[in-house]
């Protein structure tokens, strides 16, 4: 069984306005200044209310900074709530950052094992799937080398091709991926298709609200964090794109 249930729940960011003040600006602005780079209080998400059971298919629609990923990475457990609370039931497949966490010096076999790992594979599950995960990824011989030789394709590709050699019963995903060629992309689809259909649950955030409506059962539009609406996903998309509307009248 496959649920996701989030009530009440905030989450809060504490970041510095600069990442950090060079010596010569610090020596110009004068040692016994007060402290010019202070901490901002971000407030990603607002008073979030979803409940996800098994056969649901969410869309997430909003302005980009609307707080579409800051959700899904909540959900995949990435963020903690800075308030509320978050409940997931089933195994997660998160398909987004994908390219992050591996290690440069490693070749292509070692990271497979790596990421697989950090997935939640085991040694024994992953086993059977490595050769597949190989062949997938179309890299061959360049698996033999470290991954710091990887083009940017390349590296999408074999990190697609670990990502979506699991079996998830929660499905997260992050945008359309375009991966390597033409050719390689067809597989993607058709793969990200398969995953799409095995899941018990699925959350989506996608700018082409028409494969939204297409994928999805509801869907939820964020502004700013806060949920605006949430419903049917046809509906939920027409108020969006009529909300888009209006807006991009009045700054006319």
């Amino acid at each position: 069984m496959a649920e996701i249930e989030l009530n009440d729940v905030n989450l809060k960011f504490r970041i510095r306005e600069r990442k950090r003040i060079t010596l010569k600006e610090y020596l110009l602005r004068g040692l016994f200044k007060p402290k010019r780079n202070p901490v901002v209080e971000v407030h990603a998400l607002r008073d979030i209310h979803l409940h996800l059971k098994d056969g649901d298919r969410l869309g997430v629609i909003g302005h980009n900074g609307a707080g579409k990923s800051t959700l899904l990475k909540l959900m995949a457990g990435i963020y903690p709530p800075t308030s509320g609370t978050r409940r997931v039931e089933g195994n997660i497949c998160s398909l987004f950052d994908i390219s992050l966490g591996f290690e440069a010096d490693a070749d292509g076999w070692d990271n497979i094992r790596y990421r697989g790992y950090l997935q939640g594979e085991t040694p024994k599950t992953l086993e059977s799937k490595v050769r597949n995960i190989a062949e997938f990824s179309e890299l061959g011989k360049f698996l033999d080398l470290p991954v710091r030789y990887y083009s940017a394709g390349m590296l999408i590709r074999l990190a697609f091709s670990i990502a979506s050699a699991s079996e998830p019963e929660v499905l997260l995903l992050d945008e359309v991926l375009s991966v390597g060629d033409l050719g390689f992309q067809l597989k993607a689809r058709k793969r990200m298709e398969e995953m799409m259909a095995k899941a018990s649950l699925m959350v989506l955030i996608s700018h082409d609200l028409t494969a939204l409506i297409d994928l999805c059962s509801t869907a939820v539009w964020l502004d700013h964090g806060r949920i605006v609406q949430f419903g049917p996903a046809g509906e939920v998309v027409a108020a969006y794109a009529a909300g888009i509307t209006q807006t991009v009248a009045a700054a006319a």
